[in-house]
Order: structure tokens, then sequence, then C-alpha cells
């Protein structure tokens, strides 16, 4: 488990260290007038020297030490400044910043077995130092690998779109932001173990694998088109509808049933034509 610590301000420990220094050097050059024991004085003073300055450390913003004791866990330190602790601590360099994952396209199925291409740009930063440092063996490594797996599991589980199951509540290519909450989701689950945090995730690349790619846009198409001829349809419908029912109320004209046969004929080849019908004009009587 994570512990915060605060260690002792760098500042006074930096002006003994140079104050020892200062004095070794002037026991360096008083040997010869003070006597050899001035040699003794001058190790001393630069031990202290090495001493205090081992134990200075400079932490920048948004940066931590983990620090560590013969194999045992201290603290981290997430202040910034600098700070003095003990020289013999070891410490490890975490970067608490936030940062950038572009994950590689992918080409796997999804949950009707089609292969598809799919991407992800992820945004995670560490949550967790100790997490980080000592829970797994690498964590940009770990970052990497379970985010490439979610984001396959999350191709797995559902349809591309719902050409082929009609009754999908949630497709890639129409979830939006519900595909990217199920994916921020399952990456928090799975990089808790290493005390990451996702700040964001979005799908960045999603296309149909080259192979099927073309017949899988002939098939979008002519969906497509037989959704347009059925609003055709039930359009031009109710038009003769319309009009066969305008003209006998109005007592314009009579029409036997097949004249009428005829007449929805006319108007359904006009309505529902995709070129423009041209007229043909009848200069007899309508039974000829």
């Amino acid at each position: 488990m994570e512990k915060n610590k605060r260690p002792l301000s760098g500042y006074l420990a930096l002006l003994l260290a140079l104050a020892c220094l200062i004095f070794a050097i002037y026991c360096v050059f008083s040997i010869q007038k003070e006597g050899a024991w001035m040699i003794v004085l001058a190790i001393l003073s630069f031990i202290a020297f090495i001493f205090l300055v081992k134990g200075l450390m400079i932490i920048q913003p948004n940066h931590s030490r983990v620090l560590n004791f013969f194999g045992r866990y201290v603290g981290s330190v997430k202040d910034n400044g600098l700070f003095f602790v003990n020289p013999l601590y070891s410490s490890l360099k975490l970067s608490l910043r936030a940062q950038n994952l572009q994950g590689q396209t992918l080409k796997v199925n999804d949950k009707m077995g089609n292969p598809i291409e799919i991407g992800a740009v992820i945004v995670w930063q560490i949550g967790d130092t100790y997490k980080a440092a000592y829970d797994v063996a690498n964590y940009m490594d770990y970052v990497k690998t379970q985010s490439e797996a979610a984001v396959r599991h999350l191709a797995n589980s559902f349809p591309y779109d719902n050409l082929e199951d009609e009754h999908a509540d949630i497709t890639l290519r129409n979830g939006g932001d519900k595909v990217n909450e199920i994916l921020e989701k399952e990456l928090n689950d799975r990089l808790a173990a290493a005390g990451i945090l996702i700040r964001e995730a979005r799908i960045s690349h999603l296309a149909y694998a080259p192979e099927i790619a073309g017949a899988m846009l002939q098939r979008q198409q002519a969906t497509a088109i037989v959704a347009a001829r059925t609003k055709i349809v039930e359009g031009a419908v109710g038009m003769v509808e319309m009009a066969l029912e305008m003209l006998s109320k109005k007592d314009i004209v009579h029409l036997d049933e097949e004249k009428k046969a005829a007449m929805v004929s006319n108007l359904m080849v006009v309505l529902c034509g995709e070129k423009a019908a041209q007229p043909v004009l009848n200069t007899g009587t309508l039974y000829q």
C-alpha cells in the first residue's frame, strides 16, 4: 500500500554540505601550518559533504520518488522541491503526468465473427506509486499489453453494426460514448493491479478488414437502397390512394375497375421511377 512520506527540507542540508566542503578545502591548505592532524579533519569533512549531498533529492512537478531501505518500502514522496532523506535510501523516479498511448491497429473478429480493424487512444497516469513500482515487473509494458487485451475483448463483445444482429442494443460503429465508457471501465479494472488510472479511452480507428470491406460496403449500399425504395413505395401508395379518393369525392370523372388499375399502374410508374416519365397525350376517349 502506498505511503506518502514528507522528508526534511533540503536547503539546510545543502548549506551544511557546502560548509563541510569549504572546511575540507581549508583543512587541506592548512596542513603545513597546523600539522598533519588537519588531514583527518579534511577527510571527515569531505565524508560529511558526500553524506549530505547523497541525501539531497530534487523532485520536479508531477513527479515522485519511491524510497526503499535495504529491500523495505519506506514511502513515496510526491511533493516537489528540494528535500533531504537518509543517504542510504535507494529511490525510483516515477512520473505522475498524464500520458497518451496510441495503440496499434488490431485485426480481430467482432461478435458476429467478421474480421475488423480497431484501434484506441488511451490517456493514463500513475495513481499508486507502490503498485507501479513493486506489483508489476514493468508498468509501461503492462499498460501496453493490458490495453491491447482490453481492446480485443471489446471488439469480441459487440457486433460491428446491426446488419447481422438487428436486435443489438450496442454496436461498435454506433455505440459512441457508451462503447468508450465500457472500454474505459475495463481498462481501469485491468490496470488497477499496477496502480494505473485511466483518464480517457476512445476508439480512434474502426473499419472492416480489407478482405471483406468491399462486400460489406455493397451490402450497406443495398440495405440503404432497399430502405429508400420502401419509403418511396409507401409515399407513392399514399399519393395514389389520395388521388383516387379526391377524384371520387369531387365527382370529376367516373372510372371503372379496369381504368382505376391502369391509373394506379401509371401513377406508380411515374412516382417510383428513377427517371422522369415521358407523357403521352391521348386525343381520343379513355377507352381508346
